[in-house]
């Protein structure tokens, strides 16, 4: 189901909890909703859809990669960049990194620990501060 865009700072500021299996909804709310808005928006997190849910997805050319927990376990390569949100007005300046390592389990529930960079690994940043309540 498509959702609206969560614009609420105060929701949107707390962090989210742990998703489980039951969260298949979520995770289609989700897939849905950013298909929806893929003219303007290239990743999401579960809690701009109004879900306190730690699972982001990220559109990666023509694919979409669901993350549930995802996890930030490696940083290297700091950067300043300004970014936009679909639920915020304007752009803002933050530290990003250019190479990065997450763990995190797919829609399966079975772990990956990948290595991201670039593009990919920005917007992954992005969706896993919104689960842990920080905007831009």
């Amino acid at each position: 189901m498509i959702k609206p865009i969560v614009k609420d700072t105060i929701f949107l500021s707390r962090k989210s909890e742990p998703a489980t299996q039951k969260d298949n909804n979520v995770i289609e709310d989700l897939k849905d909703t950013l298909k929806a808005n893929s003219d303007r928006c290239v990743g999401m997190a579960a809690n701009m859809i109004g879900y306190k849910k730690r699972v982001i997805i990220v559109a990666v050319e023509m694919i979409h990669i669901v993350m549930i927990n995802p996890k930030i376990v490696k940083k290297a390569y700091p950067y300043e960049t300004e970014e936009g949100c679909l639920s915020l007005e304007g752009v803002r300046k933050t530290i990003r990194y250019k190479e990065i390592e997450v763990e995190y389990s797919d829609t399966a529930f079975k772990k990956h620990r990948d290595k991201f960079s670039g593009y990919t690994a920005q917007i992954i940043q992005h969706e896993t501060d919104h689960l842990d309540g920080i905007l831009i």
